[in-house]
């Protein structure tokens, strides 16, 4: 074993393949992120609808070194979190890493239907019929925690808007909201504005 590297993934990465780190800043931690989903993306093109280039972050996160990137990107300038929460069903996989990364818990933000009695439940409109959310209402104590929450990508927003509604109904206080890809033009951010307060931090490591 070489000098200047970590093992990560079964194998050793030496420092000249860019292995993220604690001593990085933010813009670096980023910038090394969205080259690693330069490098591993892969470009759909005409899904879920003609006309609609779709960036499948899949390859991203089964890369040991881009899902580190991608990882430390999302953590970076979190500071003063209790706890992180992960949005059905790629927000899992963010959310225990980056939980990891910040030496706290985290609760899975599940589809309605998923858990066993008693929950906290909140259903919101989509574009065509409502979706349900749900959190354990008496195995895990949200109250008064300072809640991350994570998900793969920001839309339109609304799913965002009402699992962090649900947190609250909970006693929980959304502190951030933390994902991968911001998408182009469907105003997002806006609509977490709107609902959650504009001082609610948005961070996203790309947009597309």
């Amino acid at each position: 074993m070489g000098p200047g590297g970590t093992w990560i993934g079964g194998r050793y990465v030496t420092d000249a393949e860019h292995l993220p780190g604690n001593d990085e800043t933010t813009a670096q931690a980023v910038a090394r992120a969205r080259q690693a989903i330069v490098d591993h993306a892969r470009l759909v093109p005409d899904f879920p609808q003609p006309g609609i280039a779709f960036k499948d972050l899949t390859p991203v996160l089964a890369d040991p070194v881009g899902l580190a990137a991608v990882v430390t990107a999302l953590t970076h300038g979190c500071t003063d979190v209790d706890l992180v929460a992960g949005i059905d069903a790629r927000g899992f996989l963010l959310g225990g890493a980056v939980a990891r990364e910040l030496g706290v818990g985290v609760l899975a933000v599940r589809k309605g239907g998923k858990l066993p009695p008693p929950v906290h439940s909140v259903t919101y409109s989509l574009e065509y019929g409502t979706a349900t959310l749900e959190i354990p209402a008496s195995a895990v104590d949200v109250a008064s925690r300072r809640i991350l929450l994570v998900d793969d990508v920001l839309a339109t927003g609304g799913t965002a808007v009402a699992a962090a509604e649900l947190l609250g109904r909970a006693g929980g206080v959304v502190v951030g909201v933390a994902v991968i890809m911001e998408l182009d033009g469907l105003d997002g951010r806006a609509t977490i504005a709107r609902g959650l307060g504009a001082h609610l931090p948005v961070h996203a490591v790309t947009t597309g």
